[in-house]
């Protein structure tokens, strides 16, 4: 994917503002003592295998590890010049290991990636060592309650600092809400976070005693890495589990598969169309996708029948949205909207199921699926009915308002469709 120009001109200011951090601490470098040396040494070895074995979350677009504890004891022992030059050498070092390959075959784009890597660091330590300046631009003592205090704080503009920095870059290229982005990055990483700041702290008070007495920090550290890696391992085999499972539900009944698709694309837009908040959004669209993924419990001779169930086989179907909240609420991805997938068949008059809810009893994320849900299955053909006209389905829809419907979901349903002007037949397109 090629950058854009908005987000190429992000990364040559951040890129910038790196070399003037550098020119301005790196004026205080000097030799250092040999117990300070050598810690320098051991930072630059930790911070490295922590860039080389950070972890990549897709849905953040981003990478974590645990270099922040590093990088922020390295400040408050050996102060802000020291751990620029030691950030500069470490994520550069780092990044060259990494990404060589990549460099040669693409040279202009691996360069703004190493630009803005190395850069974001090098601010975020740079703006946080502002916080030295009251001590003469040296190492925090940590002698006293509000030495501690001061070297929270500077670990709280660091992640901030850098937090922002990351979500700047993703969001300018992938064209999402920067806060949206932020706050939901620090809600989920927030617990590491603390552990990150705690270990900080403890790099330091181990250095007191000797810098060899830092290594016992380094199964803590170990344990926070874990913890990133289980966090991934998790989202990863849930989305793989889903997909597997979408990939048998395909090979039964394709319309199921393909149907899940359109509905969460026309869900998403409704959603959007009511005011609903980016989170709200993103749970609808997570939902409407595995809204259907029960059906895997549904026997072929109903899944599959060509014509209309009878009551029997109805009182089967109606199980598949209590099947499909089963499936997923114990996966961590998916027990927010587990609720809304089990009530995606219920109605505004109670007519529905599987527990008849009336009105607002029903969760507004399951009604604004719903109505995209119905709109999809009437303008697609089935076995035993061809499609619906556009207009027909049009009549239909607003005489489900406030019967089948929630009023409000149903105006914004109507209001996307005609804006769209959606042709006779086919899913609305994104």
């Amino acid at each position: 994917m090629t950058l854009p120009a908005r987000t190429k001109a992000y990364i040559v200011v951040i890129g910038l503002m790196a070399l003037a951090a550098m020119a301005f601490y790196l004026r205080d470098f000097g030799f250092l003592s040999a117990q300070r040396t050598l810690a320098f040494a051991l930072f630059l070895v930790l911070g490295l295998l922590s860039e080389i074995y950070a972890v990549w979350i897709p849905a953040y677009g981003s990478e974590v590890s645990s270099s922040m504890a590093i990088y922020m004891a390295s400040l408050f022992i050996l102060g802000p010049s020291s751990t620029v030059a030691m950030v500069f050498v470490t994520t550069l070092a780092s990044e060259v290991l990494m990404r060589w390959d990549k460099f040669r075959a693409n040279p202009h784009r691996v360069t703004y990636v190493l630009v803005f890597n190395i850069g974001q660091l090098v601010v975020s330590v740079a703006v946080a060592g502002i916080l030295f300046f009251p001590s003469g631009n040296a190492a925090f003592p940590l002698a006293s309650g509000a030495d501690y205090l001061w070297a929270m704080l500077a670990f709280v503009c660091y992640a901030t600092v850098n937090l922002a920095l990351v979500t700047g870059v993703v969001s300018m290229t992938e064209r999402q809400r920067f806060l949206y982005r932020f706050l939901s990055y620090a809600r989920d990483f927030s617990v590491q976070y603390l552990v990150l700041g705690v270990l900080a702290l403890l790099l330091a008070v181990l250095y007191l005693q000797s810098v060899w007495h830092m290594l016992l920090a380094i199964v803590p550290l170990f344990l926070v890495h874990l913890s990133f890696r289980s966090y991934q391992r998790l989202r990863t085999e849930a989305r793989k589990t889903f997909e597997t499972i979408s990939r048998l539900l395909d090979e039964r009944d394709h319309y199921t598969a393909v149907h899940s698709g359109d509905v969460a694309e026309l869900a998403v837009q409704i959603a959007e169309k009511i005011g609903l908040s980016e989170t709200e959004v993103e749970q609808v669209e997570i939902a409407a996708r595995v809204h259907d993924i029960g059906k895997v419990a549904v026997p072929d001779s109903i899944l599959l029948k060509p014509g209309p169930l009878n009551d029997e086989e109805w009182e089967v179907m109606r199980k598949h949205p209590e099947v499909s909240a089963e499936l997923i609420e114990g996966l961590e991805i998916y027990k927010k909207v587990a609720g809304a997938v089990r009530h995606e068949h219920e109605r505004w008059d109670g007519s529905g199921y599987p527990d008849g809810l009336v009105g607002e009893q029903i969760p507004l994320i399951s009604r604004v699926i719903a109505a995209a849900d119905i709109y999809n299955a009437l303008v697609t053909d089935r076995p035993y009915r061809p499609a619906f006209s556009r207009e027909e389905t049009l009549q239909m829809i607003e005489e489900m308002r406030g019967k089948d419907l929630d009023p409000a979901v149903a105006d914004a349903l109507l209001e996307v469709l005609r804006k769209a002007n959606i042709e006779s037949a086919g899913p609305i397109a994104a």
